[in-house]
């Protein structure tokens, strides 16, 4: 059965968020806004326009602070002034094809970054829990139709998936060395490929459909086949703070690291969301098929075992793939005719609860999902 999460919990509490200004990241910070937490957001600014974050300002209890996380001294200093409660780790480079053309830059940030957040972190003393937020693209995938689970081995093949494998080592390393002593729970998360309303980051599936479709171009899908466990931006961001909320009340039950995705047989290939993605804008020739470059592969198949948070935390995924990729479209079409994004965004959560709320009494969300769509 699905637990909802606790909203006393987060009322007043203090929230350092690296990377608010991302598109998760600013998801994540209305979330907690909405929740009553006081967050201290930590980021470089944003990257794309329009972005997520502007879109949905003006923010009522969130502080922006714009700092390169490589800064070490800087970001030492941020952390020691805010004194955060509760601290998620989202800021990254976030892209495969990205760390390629700077593998260096994607190193330093995703796992140098990591570090010194984790190392200026030894110096609060009100700190009780720390998320790492890094991917589902840690393990050593072989393409293997393989249902990775929280103790398939690490591993990456390009820049960026090693960057988060080393990220994983590097925070267990903290864990064990520094906060095991001071009862502070350092966790890790490992999403599947997320989409929602937002999104304008380049290399992205539906970012890229949409600008196809705004424009009245094609995008070229490189890899038409490839599997991905897609789900709704909301599906993991509930998970993380459900996550935070146990490791305070009972770390000692839980993992160190734990699966967000959605079920096996609901991931769909690159095209099938392309389809239905064009499905809900009621159109078509959206994009071509590009041979892939050799040197710049990916994997074909990735697919994430969540049973662990659902045995552990009481959480699903609310949204299967379709109505997920609904959501996305009507955010968009929203964003289009010039709504109010932020009190749709606030709507769309709302929804969301309200299928939390649901699957908690009754144990099933699929009748309820089309209702708020």
């Amino acid at each position: 059965m699905t637990i909802p999460l606790n909203l006393p919990f987060w009322k007043g509490r203090r929230v350092l968020l690296t990377g608010h200004t991302g598109f998760k990241g600013a998801w994540l910070s209305l979330l907690l806004e909405n929740m009553g937490a006081k967050v201290f957001g930590v980021s470089l600014a944003p990257n794309t326009h329009p972005n997520l974050y502007e879109v949905l300002s003006p923010w009522t209890n969130l502080k922006s602070i714009f700092c390169d996380i490589r800064d070490r001294k800087k970001l030492a200093d941020i952390v020691t002034a805010v004194n955060p409660e509760i601290v998620i780790h989202m800021a990254a480079q976030p892209l495969v094809r990205e760390s390629y053309q700077s593998p260096v830059e994607t190193i330093e940030t995703n796992v140098m970054g990591t570090v010194n957040l984790l190392d200026s972190l030894q110096l609060v003393a009100n700190v009780t829990a720390i998320l790492i937020v890094t991917s589902d693209k840690v393990y050593a995938n072989h393409s293997s139709n393989m249902n990775m689970t929280e103790d398939s081995p690490l591993g990456g093949h390009d820049p960026y998936s090693a960057s988060k494998a080393a990220a994983e080592i590097v925070t267990y390393s903290y864990a064990q060395s520094f906060f095991l002593n001071r009862n502070v729970s350092v966790c890790s998360v490992r999403a599947g490929n997320v989409i929602g309303g937002g999104d304008w980051a380049k290399d992205r599936i539906i970012p890229d459909l949409w600008r196809a479709y705004s424009s009245g171009q094609t995008v070229e899908l490189r890899y038409p086949e490839a599997v991905r466990p897609w789900q709704h931006v909301l599906d993991p961001l509930y998970g993380y703070l459900r996550y935070l909320e146990c490791m305070v009340f009972a770390p000692q039950d839980l993992p160190r690291a734990l699966n967000f995705g959605p079920p096996m047989e609901t991931i769909r290939t690159v095209m099938e969301v392309a389809e239905r993605f064009a499905d809900s804008l009621k159109t078509q020739h959206l994009w071509t098929i590009k041979k892939t470059d050799a040197q710049l592969l990916e994997s074909t198949f990735l697919s994430i075992d969540s049973s662990l948070a659902k045995l552990q935390l009481g959480w699903k995924s609310m949204l299967d793939v379709d109505s997920a990729i609904f959501w996305t479209c009507k955010w968009y079409k929203a964003f289009k005719d010039g709504q109010d994004m932020l009190q749709f965004s606030k709507g769309q959560i709302e929804d969301y609860v309200s299928l939390v709320n649901a699957a908690s009494i009754s144990g099933s969300v699929v009748e309820r999902q089309r209702k708020y769509a």
